[in-house]
């Protein structure tokens, strides 16, 4: 079953909607796979002037697919093909977005939130750490505010994750299309040239830290994701209870 709805596209701008209600759109290996199969189709489709990445429901993404996770090496791949992707790809959330779906954020170039939405690091929270998303977040987000939330894994909302800096702009209405009609229409009167050479400008450092982590932070990923202390972690989480660490 796809975990992705049908693509819609309207006046250069192609919209791909994560839709698994059934696992709060996790990354799971089969939704990785089809977010990277779709972006790989609108890179070479000359009518998409830009993508919107949505959801639908509540929950823009949990985060890693427990159950059936996503291999961390596809999943940088995944997020390395955003920030490389000759088009602009813009965020829009109207809901709760944890772990990995901040990583989906960070390689974004431009993101939109809703007063609904909320976000957490939980990693440190399972015996994880953020490790592979870092290669989008770390050069964006504000440092002081990147040791505060990935060491203790708070909720914040959308106003804290605009000012700093996981996403572009925090919607004080309910109608984030609002927010992001003037940033769409200014994408629709780029030039396809123009944009990809000004997208090629703002993501060099964000490449240069894949290029320059990717294969340390996937083995570190893959380290901890087997360690003990992770597989109590995540056994509490889906048992709905208090790792046997928490004080």
């Amino acid at each position: 079953m796809s975990q992705l709805a049908a693509p819609t596209h309207e006046r250069g701008i192609t919209t791909l909607t994560l839709d698994s209600p059934a696992n709060r759109n996790a990354l799971s290996a089969g939704l990785v796979g089809e977010l990277t199969e779709s972006l790989g189709a609108c890179a070479a489709d000359d009518t998409v002037r830009a993508v919107v990445l949505t959801h639908t429901g509540n929950t823009f993404c949990a985060g890693a697919d427990l159950t059936a996770p996503a291999d961390p090496a596809d999943f940088v791949a995944l997020l390395r093909q955003i920030v490389a992707l000759p088009k602009p790809v813009v965020g829009r959330v109207t809901g709760h977005v944890r772990a990995g779906g901040l990583g989906l954020l960070g390689a974004c170039d431009i993101s939109a939130a809703g007063p609904a939405a909320s976000f957490a690091l939980t990693e440190s929270r399972l015996g994880l750490a953020p490790a592979v998303i870092s290669m989008p977040l770390l050069p964006r987000v504000d440092p002081r505010a990147a040791a505060r939330y990935y060491l203790t894994g708070e909720r914040f909302d959308a106003a804290e994750a605009a000012r700093i800096s996981l996403i572009t702009l925090a919607s004080a209405a309910d109608d984030v299309d609002e927010a992001l009609a003037p940033v769409l229409d200014g994408l629709r009167r780029a030039s396809p040239q123009g944009l990809r050479a000004s997208k090629e400008l703002v993501t060099a450092s964000v490449l240069e830290s894949f290029d320059q982590h990717a294969e340390d932070l996937i083995a570190r990923s893959a380290a901890l994701f087997a360690s003990e202390e992770a597989r109590e972690g995540m056994t509490a989480f889906l048992e709905r209870r208090d790792p046997a660490w928490v004080w």
